[in-house]
């Protein structure tokens, strides 16, 4: 099994790098004012075609059935060796996961932002939330996948593919990184670690409660983290193809 997985990764990975490759001969040879903003952001890139591709790999692996031995015996473990006396502790971290507490934050922080005149930062923050919270709700009725049943959970609604909760933390904590990193680049570090440890905790939360499979937390955080950073290489084109507009340059 360890060496499929690997065989599996290393495949994964000759795809992004293919799709990576291609990506820039497209931009050069089509859209030559997207090479500088794209250059800039190199790493935001790759990571938006590794994210694509995993995203895509377990969302094709959910609907064919194929994770579903894993995704017990990784639930099972979890339920036999976290002790009842942390439920409490995950059930506290899943709750900051819940539209009670981010639909505030989001728009206290958005607000914030805008005063503040941070217009590109409260923009990308914005966005990213909302088309995380429409994007929850087209996949869970598109993909319809039953939640676990194999102890007794709270009830929760909808689908259980993906995890609602982590993709929306996942989609708040990458762009309040990203909007960290864009104010104060000295502090981006500290927003990056602090963003990956909320996000895996939801995630482990979910699945201790037992209300999620394995690969719904795995491709709601990979989708969580590509909605931002696609939305901030938006942003980021956008200035160059606004400018030539205004400009009234030719179109590329």
């Amino acid at each position: 099994m360890f060496i499929a997985v690997l065989a599996d990764l290393a495949k994964l990975m000759l795809i992004a790098a293919g799709f990576y490759f291609g990506l820039g001969v497209y931009v050069r040879n089509t859209r030559p004012l997207w090479t500088g903003p794209l250059r800039k952001r190199r790493l935001i890139v790759a990571s938006l075609i590794v994210l694509a591709v995993l995203i895509a790999d377990v969302t094709e692996d959910t609907i064919g059935g194929d994770s579903g031995p894993i995704d017990g015996a990784i639930l099972q473990f979890l339920h036999w060796h976290v002790p009842d006396t942390l439920h409490g502790f995950f059930g506290a971290v899943t709750w900051t996961g819940s539209w009670v507490v981010l639909v505030p934050l989001t728009v206290l922080a958005t607000l914030a932002l805008a005063l503040a005149k941070h217009r590109h930062e409260a923009l990308l923050l914005f966005a990213s939330l909302t088309t995380s919270a429409l994007m929850i709700y087209i996949v869970k009725a598109s993909v319809g996948r039953e939640r676990p049943a194999l102890w007794a959970t709270d009830s929760y609604w909808g689908s259980s593919f993906p995890s609602g909760h982590t993709l929306i933390v996942a989609s708040f904590a990458t762009a309040a990184s990203l909007c960290v990193n864009r104010i104060r680049p000295a502090m981006r570090r500290y927003a990056a670690a602090i963003a990956v440890v909320w996000v895996f905790f939801v995630a482990l939360s979910r699945l201790i409660i037992g209300v999620h499979w394995p690969t719904d937390v795995l491709a709601a955080a990979c989708i969580g983290a590509f909605i931002p950073l696609a939305i901030s290489i938006g942003l980021e084109i956008g200035k160059p193809e606004q400018a030539r507009r205004l400009r009234g340059g030719p179109r590329v």
